[in-house]
């Protein structure tokens, strides 16, 4: 019987963090700007201009804000290969016997952690130390423009959702149309986010469903207390 292949989901990690988190924000975020300017007057167009604006703004900043700090992550392992690399060539000996003990305080004896270095750095010294002292590898490893296109691709997917309701909701239940869809947008993507993520559904929908509540609930109080009703 042919053995099947394990299923892990590591490996989807940078990729996925990046799409979650800019679907949930650009549902969350246009969501609840919309529901501010909603309580805050009783024409349609200032809210879909607000839920437009908020989502061209919040897509790039998404992008441009994901690409500095997965870029910022790969600038500092850029610059801890390079000094691993230098001290590979400058003083092996002493990086094989780091190696080894890093072996050998994961359970192997002595002189098995010191074979399995020799072998390893025989192999690939600059992987080896990359993975096992360091812990990078290509599976998680930062790529900026993976992580930056993500983020505004899917912060407009989910953007779009709360904008459409603006343009076809009864103006007077604008309030509560928003909520409800964005409950509904967010319980969606959070189910989807755990599928993906081979987590817990019900957890993960839960804590999405209540901190979008909150959030909205507060830019709608804003709204009411700072907005100019027309009588």
């Amino acid at each position: 019987m042919e053995q099947q292949e394990e299923k892990h989901y590591i490996n989807r990690s940078g990729w996925l963090r990046a799409a979650v988190l800019g679907a949930n924000d650009g549902i969350l975020s246009t969501t609840s700007l919309t529901i501010g300017v909603a309580a805050a007057c009783d024409t349609r167009n200032p809210i879909i201009l607000a839920s437009l604006a908020g989502l061209v703004a919040g897509a790039l900043s998404m992008a441009t804000g994901e690409y500095v700090s997965v870029s910022s992550q790969a600038d500092v392992e850029k610059s801890d290969l390079e000094r691993e690399k230098i001290e590979l060539e400058t003083m092996p000996e002493a990086e094989l016997k780091e190696l080894a003990k890093i072996y050998e305080k994961r359970g192997l004896s002595e002189e098995l952690s010191m074979k399995v270095a020799i072998e390893l750095m025989n192999h690939n010294a600059l992987e080896a130390h990359a993975r096992d002292e360091l812990g990078i590898n290509e599976m998680t490893q930062a790529k900026p423009f993976q992580a930056a296109f993500a983020s505004a691709c899917s912060f407009i997917a989910g953007g779009m959702l709360p904008l459409i309701v603006s343009i076809f909701a009864p103006l007077k239940q604008m309030i509560f149309f928003q909520y409800g869809f964005a409950i509904i947008f967010l319980a969606f993507s959070g189910s989807l986010a755990a599928s993906a993520g081979g987590s817990a559904v019900g957890k993960s929908i839960l804590r999405i469903c209540f901190w979008g509540t909150f959030a909205m609930f507060a830019s709608a109080l804003v709204g009411y207390v700072f907005g100019v009703q027309t009588e």
